[in-house]
């Protein structure tokens, strides 16, 4: 008696190369923002939770915002005098000083920081929590976690963001005040008239803008690399560093593109 028997082969699973990689990532990276969109506006609303997190991302930042701010408008004012002063015209120090920082540096030195502070911190902290399989614990308890730690983080660092910009324009130009006042005997009334004479709506609209977009991706990258983060204590720490890097190389592109469409808007 013949028994015939027929060989299955399996084909090899073969891995996404680069590009497919790119193109996943991007999908998840996709998924998670619409999630996050879809859940802002579904109750429950966790307000305490948003209050909780504003403190965290706002008034626990404010020492190292009010250093950093202050030493910038001193150091922007002793780079701007000599170039000035070659043309005899130190009198506009105040104009150019706040045209510079509510213009550009103000909403990126705040970003960076909070990219640095914040960013890392979200990452490490939703990390940790995956790891530790918290996030799972929150899933079995019929609490949605993304909500709670997602939704709630990156409204906190959306809205808190602008309010520590304009807090850096304020810091930053006291700096500039005390600079100028020491060099040229700059009243303050004189110096708040120039530095108002010189802003116009669109320089505060535009960087008040820009400063939401800023603070949106600083939440949004800081909760994906944690919340995605891989087993072990070195995902956590990949995530807080991945958080940081990403966090800061989309703020520079999105400064770009703001200032491409802001040059636009000045030019019709």
């Amino acid at each position: 008696m013949n028994t015939n028997t027929t060989a299955t082969t399996v084909a090899p699973v073969t891995k996404p190369g680069r590009f497919g990689r790119m193109l996943l990532t991007l999908g998840d990276v996709a998924g998670f923002v619409g999630q996050f969109f879809k859940e802002v506006v579904r109750p429950p609303y966790e307000f305490r939770e948003i209050i909780r997190q504003c403190y965290e991302v706002g008034v626990r930042s404010l020492p190292l915002i009010s250093l950093t701010g202050f030493i910038t408008g001193i150091v922007f004012t002793n780079q701007s005098r000599p170039s000035l002063a070659e043309f005899g015209a130190t009198s506009w120090l105040p104009s150019l000083i706040a045209i510079a920082l509510i213009r550009a540096l103000a909403p990126l030195v705040t970003a960076l920081i909070a990219a640095g502070r914040v960013g890392s911190n979200i990452g490490a902290e939703l990390g940790s929590m995956r790891v530790t399989e918290q996030i799972d614990a929150m899933e079995v308890s019929a609490t949605n976690p993304f909500k709670f730690l997602v939704v709630t983080r990156v409204l906190a660092t959306t809205f808190m963001l602008p309010t520590l910009m304009v807090y850096t324009v304020f810091v930053g130009l006291l700096g500039a005040f005390v600079n100028v006042s020491q060099g040229e005997g700059t009243s303050f009334l004189t110096f708040i008239n120039q530095v108002f004479e010189a802003i116009s709506f669109l320089d505060i609209f535009s960087s008040l803008i820009k400063t939401f977009v800023f603070g949106f991706t600083i939440g949004m990258v800081g909760c994906y690399k944690g919340y995605n983060s891989s087993k072990g204590t070195e995902g956590v720490g990949k995530a807080a560093n991945s958080a940081v890097v990403t966090t800061m190389f989309l703020v520079f592109i999105e400064e770009l593109l703001s200032l491409q469409i802001v040059n636009a808007i000045r030019a019709v």
